[in-house]
C-alpha cells in the first residue's frame, strides 16, 4: 500500500509539470511562424498560442486583381501559418501529454 510520502511526492511532481506546462505556454506567446502563398505575395504571422500578428500583402497583388483571388492567398497564409503554429504548441508541450491531443491545449 503506497503511504502518504508516496502521494505528497506525486503530488510535488505534477505540481511541477503544472509549473513546467505553464512555463511552455508562455514562451509559446512570444514565437512566431509565417504562413505565405503566391509565391511571397501574402505572409500572415502567428504567435505559438495562435493570435494572429501581422497580414502582409505585396502592393503588386492588389494591381488589377481581384478581390476573390487576394481573399484566397491570404486564406492560404493564414491557414499555414496556423498550421504551423499548431505544429509548434504540439511539439512544445507534447513532451508532457505524451502525445495525447487535450482539448483547449493546443
Amino acid at each position: 500500500m503506497a503511504g502518504l510520502g508516496d502521494f505528497t511526492g506525486l503530488l510535488k511532481q505534477a505540481q511541477k509539470v503544472q509549473a513546467e506546462m505553464a512555463r511552455v505556454q508562455e514562451e509559446l506567446k512570444t514565437r512566431e511562424v509565417e504562413g505565405t502563398s503566391g509565391g511571397g505575395t501574402v505572409t500572415v504571422r502567428v504567435s505559438g498560442n495562435m493570435d494572429v500578428l501581422g497580414l502582409t500583402i505585396a502592393p503588386a497583388a492588389l494591381e488589377g486583381a481581384d478581390a476573390q483571388m487576394v481573399e484566397d492567398l491570404v486564406l492560404t497564409a493564414l491557414k499555414q501559418a496556423m498550421e504551423k503554429a499548431r505544429t509548434l504548441a504540439q511539439s512544445e508541450l507534447g513532451r508532457f501529454t505524451g502525445g495525447m491531443s487535450i482539448p483547449g491545449l493546443f
